[in-house]
């Protein structure tokens, strides 16, 4: 009996982790297969998760996706061109896998959607590992990349843990000593992103500043691994490197034709109180921005008294999301 005949009415549950590119994914070579214009550089972000379900339901004549409703998640609200999409990129890993049938599917994050904090990725993942888990199947962690690439570029370094490269050939783990670094997101915007990843993959193409943007890129990643890999005082070089990098594909956006921005007031706030702190402590997190308004920082392990002085001073201003979870702001 086939695993599609014995699954059926039961439901099969997975989940996937976000990432945030260190050296930026922002264009593409390959629309069709999301193949990027240049190798980038990702931490996962265990804590911030996707979760996907799936059932067999022989009464149903298409496939179905309902948002998953759980205490602990946030429901997502997918457009109908979201949803497509979803479910576009089901029906190729039901051909993948050998799937028959329709199924129901849902979906959550503990986390908020569409604002920048890469819930594209984590949902394509774990719809990847959902379906993989379904079939019975044992593909290997990078033939499970390279299938979720297709759906979501970035969602193939949510496969690798905590480091992810990836380059031309696919997603691969990448041995760095920094292993345990602490995560905080400044919430600077919440709502969903006028101008979705999709869209800024294509508008900055007619920035008149991506000529040349491959080479940066890459030049910032050579440079990113060698400091990464003896981390032993290069900790302000390598804060240098993600400032300039994250700052290089926001200036794509805001030179691009038609020009958008992501980043708002409370963000250039935000980062000037930033780099205000930097340069008066003389240390601080490694600081980046995804293809959205909210603030990622990344500390190191020995950076405690930090991580607090960071939370109490943004969580007066902003809501955050911490290692502990989502923190409301402070009245």
């Amino acid at each position: 009996m086939s695993n599609t005949q014995i699954s059926s009415n039961i439901w099969f549950e997975a989940s996937a982790p976000s990432n945030i590119a260190l050296i930026k994914y922002m264009g593409k070579t390959d629309t069709v297969n999301n193949r990027p214009t240049n190798s980038s550089l990702s931490w996962t972000l265990n804590n911030l998760r996707t979760f996907v379900r799936i059932k067999q339901n022989a009464d149903l004549k298409e496939d179905q996706w309902n948002p998953f409703v759980r205490n602990d998640l946030r429901p997502i609200d997918l457009s109908e061109k979201g949803k497509k999409k979803f479910l576009d990129f089901f029906a190729k890993l039901k051909a993948e896998f050998k799937l028959t049938g329709f199924f129901e599917i849902e979906s959550a994050n503990n986390f908020p959607s569409d604002c920048g904090l890469a819930s594209s990725a984590s949902s394509f993942a774990a719809l990847t590992l959902v379906a993989h888990q379904f079939a019975g199947a044992r593909y290997l962690p990078k033939e499970l990349a390279k299938l979720s690439q297709k759906g979501s570029g970035s969602s193939c370094r949510s496969f690798f843990t905590p480091w992810a490269l990836w380059h031309e050939a696919g997603a691969e783990e990448m041995a760095l000593p920094l292993k345990d670094l602490k995560h905080m997101v400044i919430l600077c915007d919440e709502t969903k992103k006028a101008v979705s990843s999709s869209q800024a993959h294509v508008q900055v193409l007619t920035s008149d500043l991506f000529k040349g943007r491959p080479e940066r890129a890459a030049d910032r990643l050579q440079k990113l691994v060698t400091a990464l890999r003896k981390p032993e005082g290069q900790w302000k070089n390598i804060f240098e490197i993600c400032w300039n990098e994250f700052w290089d594909m926001h200036t794509l956006f805001h030179t691009s034709v038609p020009a958008f921005m992501y980043l708002n007031g409370d963000g250039f706030s935000a980062l000037s109180q930033i780099l205000e702190m930097w340069h008066q402590d003389g240390d601080g997190p490694i600081v980046t921005m995804d293809a959205g308004s909210n603030i990622h920082l990344l500390f190191r392990n020995n950076q405690p008294d930090a991580y607090a002085k960071y939370q109490e001073h943004f969580n007066n201003q902003f809501n955050l999301w911490t290692d502990s979870g989502y923190q409301i702001r402070k009245d």
